[in-house]
């Protein structure tokens, strides 16, 4: 089995198209096409269902693509390792974030890298905390910021990076305001705003009321923070979300109000095992935990 025919096949299996992806390959359509017959030969059995117009993977096809991708991605890994060692960094970074993630500045953390290590190219992508770890797990990230969705594997490993309570989030004049601390049953009744249910805080809002027993309805469903706290600002709904979230609107401020006995939101960095972590990531993370220690000596 060549690596260009693992190349090839990964290119069909995301374009969904021959041509497409040859052109983006620069190789011929029947040079392609060789590629991936061949690989089918050797594994005896059909990666892809052909129409006229489009190929979808068979069940064959999708059990070798996410191999293929953990092998292209522990060979990318493998010769940035050797670039390392001769002194010079470079290749991909490619990094996955939630929004607005507690414990990581991602912006001023990519400026810093870059300032470090000009020859890297970077790609960074948002999206909610299950779709990045898989992405890491299935090679396409080199490493995410995120919440953490599962345990430890032979695929995934968890740094943490900070963790903090969940708060409800209201206008001044929603009648919890002014209260105290509640709980997950005194909320049972009301109308919620809340993120995509991949989201961290969406996760670890429904484990709390899961836990509790109590069922919740979501009316308004939203894949940024500043829409979640806009709509809480106009009155719409309620919000149950991590703590500092509720910093973000200074001007017309939200109360906050913590929930008793609520579940921790904790933020990790999500790798692949050490063998497979590309230098670009270990960099990254030697950055991040520099900034944290300095952070921590000036305070």
């Amino acid at each position: 089995m060549e690596l260009r025919h693992l190349q090839h096949f990964v290119a069909v299996a995301e374009d969904r198209h021959f041509t497409r992806a040859a052109e983006r390959l620069m190789v011929s359509q029947s040079g392609l096409s060789a590629s991936v017959r061949a690989l089918e030969r050797e594994l005896q059995a059909p990666l892809f269902v052909r129409t006229t117009r489009s190929v979808t993977l068979t069940e064959a096809g999708r059990a070798l693509l996410v191999e293929a991708e953990r092998i292209l991605a522990q060979v990318r890994a493998a010769r940035e390792a050797v670039a390392a060692v001769q002194g010079v960094l470079r290749g991909t970074l490619s990094l996955g974030t939630e929004q607005c993630i507690a414990g990581v500045d991602v912006a001023r953390l990519l400026a810093g890298f870059r300032g470090r290590h000009p020859d890297v190219e970077i790609r960074l992508r948002q999206a909610g905390s299950g779709a990045l770890a898989d992405e890491v797990a299935a090679g396409r990230l080199d490493l995410a910021f995120a919440v953490r969705t599962r345990a430890d594997s032979d695929q995934l490993r968890h740094v943490p990076l900070t963790s903090e309570p969940m708060t409800v989030l209201c206008h001044p004049s929603h009648p919890l305001a002014d209260g105290g601390a509640v709980t997950p049953e005194d909320l049972g009744g009301e109308a919620f705003v809340d993120f995509h249910p991949d989201w961290g805080p969406r996760r670890t809002t429904d484990a709390v009321f899961a836990r509790a027993g109590v069922r919740r309805t979501v009316t308004l469903e939203v894949n940024d923070v500043h829409s979640l706290l806009d709509l809480l600002h106009e009155g719409l709904g309620i919000a149950v979300v991590p703590r500092h979230f509720g910093h973000k609107r200074e001007a017309s401020p939200l109360v906050s109000l913590p929930i008793k006995d609520a579940a921790v939101y904790e933020t990790v960095a999500v790798l692949p095992p050490p063998e497979a972590t590309s230098p670009a990531a270990r960099a990254l993370m030697r950055l991040l935990s520099a900034g944290a220690a300095e952070g921590a000596a000036a305070t």
